[in-house]
């Protein structure tokens, strides 16, 4: 059979795909797997007919029809997919809550960063029974620093424009830098990430504690109570998928350490995911609110709806999903 004739024979197909074209470009319905199918087989056929006539120099008004039609359905075989609202809401409301909620990694570096914090806190702070305790784990430089610092009351001076914006990026980088770190350290078989837990609760603790005692103490807290929570809750994420990572290269379940290494890099996804929003979200009250000469009153608000905030995303939507979850089975 000459190619003429074949490609001939071909029509039907061809008007078949471009009727496919139409219904899939309509988007009235959705389009069943059987019809998905159909078209994918046509569309295939129909790139093989253009390589055929464009090879044999056959009348270029059919070359041209096929080069439209081809055209035409590539477009609609690999055009973007609306976004679906509904599944990124279940994916984020339901089973990132869960599946941090059940994180034993976060259970650890949560538990152990904040008994530390207190403690050191307490132990830093003028009802400590050590004395030296702030100035043994903070060292003298670190102390005559943070007096300098808060040594003047906080938006006592009016702040250039623009510098607000300018130390939001400042405190996103910076903020940035301590996940990293912390998740870096949980790589090293995890024993990293829970001396990078440790010291971190340590060095925080004795700094809030030092300056309860000190008259710039008061300077202190109404800079660093509003994005407070979101800072540390952020840190505390960060350790823990580090720790995740790294426990998964000493207990592997029976696969390899690269294999158990990918799957653990699979789930320990959301909680980096989750502290990076919490940085970034830190660094925009750091950069605008915290400096700002605005009301205590309000700034420990916003401390306190963020403390709701975290609690109702990683504790009520994980325990309510989860144990929803139970009662269908």
């Amino acid at each position: 059979m000459k190619v003429a004739d074949l490609l001939e024979s071909r029509r039907e197909n061809w008007r078949q795909l471009e009727e496919l074209c139409r219904q899939l470009e309509s988007r009235k319905r959705r389009s069943s797997a059987l019809t998905v199918t159909r078209f994918a087989a046509l569309y295939r056929a129909a790139c093989a007919d253009l390589a055929l006539a464009d090879a044999y120099h056959l009348p270029p008004g059919t070359v041209h029809y096929l080069n439209q039609l081809v055209g035409r359905a590539h477009n609609q075989l690999y055009r973007s997919r609306t976004f679906n609202f509904r599944a990124w809401g279940e994916e984020m409301f339901q089973n990132v809550p869960r599946r941090l909620y059940h994180d034993r990694a976060l259970r650890l570096a949560f538990y152990l960063f904040w008994g530390i914090f207190l403690l050191s806190m307490y132990l830093s702070s003028a009802a400590s029974p050590l004395p030296e305790y702030a100035t043994d784990v903070l060292g003298e430089d670190q102390i005559m620093s943070l007096e300098n610092m808060y040594s003047e009351p906080i938006g006592s001076q009016d702040s250039a424009s623009g510098a607000e914006a300018f130390m939001t990026g400042f405190y996103i980088q910076h903020n940035t830098g301590i996940g990293l770190r912390c998740f870096a350290a949980g790589l090293l078989l995890g024993v990293g990430g829970l001396f990078a837990t440790i010291f971190n609760a340590a060095f925080l603790g004795a700094a809030f504690g030092y300056m309860t005692r000190v008259p710039q103490g008061d300077n202190f807290f109404h800079f660093v109570t509003a994005h407070g929570p979101f800072e540390l809750t952020a840190i505390i994420l960060s350790a823990a998928a580090g720790m995740r990572l790294g426990f998964s290269l000493v207990q592997t379940g029976g696969l390899s350490r690269l294999d158990s290494l990918r799957r653990e890099a699979r789930e320990a996804m959301p909680t980096m995911g989750a502290a990076m929003v919490l940085f970034f979200f830190a660094a925009l009250i750091e950069g605008f609110l915290s400096p700002s000469p605005a009301p205590y009153a309000v700034k420990a608000a916003v401390a306190v709806m963020s403390c709701g905030l975290l609690m109702f995303y990683f504790v009520f939507l994980g325990y309510t999903r989860e144990h929803g979850a139970t009662a269908r089975q």
